[in-house]
């Protein structure tokens, strides 16, 4: 009867995984559709009209010859992936460290799952999850919550930067004011960009590492702003005052869009979360009804297909619900 069970469980993943391949295309070109005509909203400003063609065409070639380079620079470490996020999760870890920990909270999980009785699929299941799904889906949380933290701080940041310049004082001495008076992560970032100048790297130079730690729109404006007019000269505190218009307008845009997305999340919450709660509600109530998913063969093809299936219903809600503006 085990090989029966077996070539079913085989084909019922490969006919699962067609179906989440097929969804996730599906989905693929509606989302990136919209996500493109959000952005033309919350970001697509102009130039100043009075300006020249010639000047606003050569501006514009500098704003995509710009944006290319840090594109290509990014896809060019993008084999540093868990560096990268360790760093912009703030941790004081290197990646050693972490798959050491993750090693470790990989064997502690699977000793709890023999300890429990699981035969050998459900340990190694136990302690790739725990091991290594877990450790790394909370550094990814670190690492979005505290990028979230900076664009929030980020425009304020930019109103000190104008509030300076139009004072009469230079980019570097309004970057000290933003060490000393924002909330971090803000003032750590700006911290790292000043010390980087100090160690002899240009700002160009400075600003791009910035951008690799924090990988937001937001701070990229930043970076070409400067970087332009650095070559081409120009009021730099009318164009951060526009830039931190902008990037207010994209906040508002985005809190606008997770307010509306707000009952779908909590619906899709409630749903992905009810089987789970089902079944440790009969595991109490009723053990004996529930104990033949983890005591047969039979039980055990059902409890994957339902496990399958419910992890395909939870990325289709997700890709549904989650806007990334």
């Amino acid at each position: 009867m085990t090989d029966p069970l077996l070539w079913a469980a085989l084909a019922f993943l490969a006919i699962t995984a067609g179906l989440g391949v097929t969804l996730h295309i599906l989905l693929r070109g509606p989302r990136a559709r919209l996500k493109k005509r959000i952005n033309v909203l919350a970001g697509g400003t102009r130039l100043d009209a009075g300006e020249g063609s010639a000047d606003l065409q050569t501006r514009r070639k500098m704003i995509s010859g710009k944006l290319k380079e840090l594109d290509a620079n990014r896809r060019n470490k993008s084999g540093q992936s868990l560096r990268s996020l360790i760093t912009q999760a703030g941790l004081d870890l290197t990646p050693a460290k972490f798959i050491g920990i993750s090693a470790v909270a990989a064997l502690v999980c699977g000793l709890v799952a023999l300890a429990a009785g699981m035969e050998w699929i459900g340990v190694g299941a136990c302690a790739t999850i725990g091991g290594f799904g877990l450790p790394r889906l909370t550094l990814k949380s670190l690492a979005h919550k505290r990028v979230g933290k900076f664009t929030a701080g980020f425009a304020d940041a930019i109103d000190v930067i104008v509030r300076s310049i139009r004072s009469g004082l230079p980019v570097a001495e309004a970057f000290n004011i933003i060490v000393h008076e924002s909330p971090d992560p803000v003032c750590s970032e700006f911290r790292l960009v000043v010390e980087s100048q100090r160690l002899g790297l240009t700002l160009d130079e400075a600003l791009e590492r910035a951008c690799e730690r924090v990988p937001t729109a937001e701070l990229r404006f930043f970076a070409i702003v400067l970087a332009i007019q650095q070559t081409t000269g120009g009021n730099l505190a009318e164009t951060l005052a526009k830039l931190s218009d902008v990037l207010r307008g994209r906040k508002r845009m985005r809190d606008k869009v997770q307010a509306m997305s707000g009952e779908a999340k909590a619906s899709a919450m409630i749903i992905g979360s009810l089987p789970v709660l089902v079944a440790m509600l009969l595991a109490i109530v009723s053990p004996a009804y529930i104990s033949v998913l983890f005591t047969t063969s039979v039980g055990h093809l059902i409890l994957f297909a339902g496990v399958m299936l419910m992890s395909i219903g939870v990325m289709v809600m997700r890709q549904m619900i989650n806007f990334d503006i």
